[in-house]
């Protein structure tokens, strides 16, 4: 058995008949960055839904520290935990979307603070300390008190990791968090993920960015038609990918 802090075995997801995910295996060693790429429609967005069970698979599992995310057993079968339960499984696993879904009426500090203290119930004056540096550490120092509205989408989005981080988690999954924004922000954003990276956060990420693919990942992962076609350190996996000249990152 793999010692990996994310493992997953067997994942399968179809919707309407359509198969997304075929039997999908993958493990994700602590403190490794792990890039998914391939074309629209592979199934990228549908793994990383599934590994906090945002998305309930078809069949497979997956287990983040040796527990099974979604379900417990039950001899051979296994049974889909309850609602509360799954919640509390997800406050290890963080979640970057695409869209920022910050709190429009809170503060940058308030959207950060909002989950440990209503969820993990920590003191609001700890919480507070703790967001203000993970804000600095995002490079928001000095914006603490700033509403959505005020921020760029750069901002925005550094917002939302650090609303993450607040939760203390064991991996993050980071879902084209650079797609919705203009060019000259995304590099902004992926200067957060590659200080992530250096400081050993376990990482999934979707992105078409090929060069911070190249950079920070440990693995790349290439899906296509809800398979994994290859996967490999950066350098071998990316160099195939444009051989073939592949449409696999757009």
């Amino acid at each position: 058995m793999s010692d990996a802090l994310l493992q997953v075995r067997g994942l399968t997801k179809a919707f309407a008949g359509t198969t997304v995910l075929d039997g999908v295996d993958l493990d994700v060693e602590a403190g490794s960055v792990t890039v998914l790429v391939g074309p629209s429609g592979s199934g990228k967005s549908t793994l990383l839904r599934c590994l906090n069970h945002l998305e309930t698979p078809d069949a497979g599992t997956i287990t983040v520290d040796g527990e099974l995310i979604g379900y417990r057993r039950d001899g051979e079968r296994l049974r889909e935990l309850a609602q509360r339960r799954i919640a509390a499984q997800r406050r290890a696993i963080g979640m970057v979307f695409q869209q920022f879904q910050l709190f429009g009426h809170m503060t940058a500090l308030a959207n950060v603070v909002e989950a440990p203290v209503g969820v993990l119930g920590v003191a609001r004056s700890e919480a507070e300390s703790r967001g203000r540096a993970l804000l600095a550490r995002v490079g928001l120092a000095g914006r603490e008190d700033a509403y959505p509205r005020q921020l760029s989408g750069g901002q925005q989005q550094r917002v939302a990791i650090a609303r993450a981080l607040a939760m203390d988690p064991q991996l993050m999954l980071f879902d084209e968090p650079t797609s919705a924004l203009d060019p000259a922000l995304v590099g902004e954003v992926l200067e957060v993920l590659r200080d992530l990276a250096r400081g050993g956060t376990t990482m999934v990420v979707v992105t078409h960015e090929r060069a911070f693919a190249r950079e920070v990942a440990d693995t790349v992962v290439v899906l296509e038609h809800g398979r994994i076609a290859r996967s490999g350190p950066p350098s071998e996996v990316l160099d195939q990918l444009s051989e073939r000249r592949a449409p696999s990152l757009d």
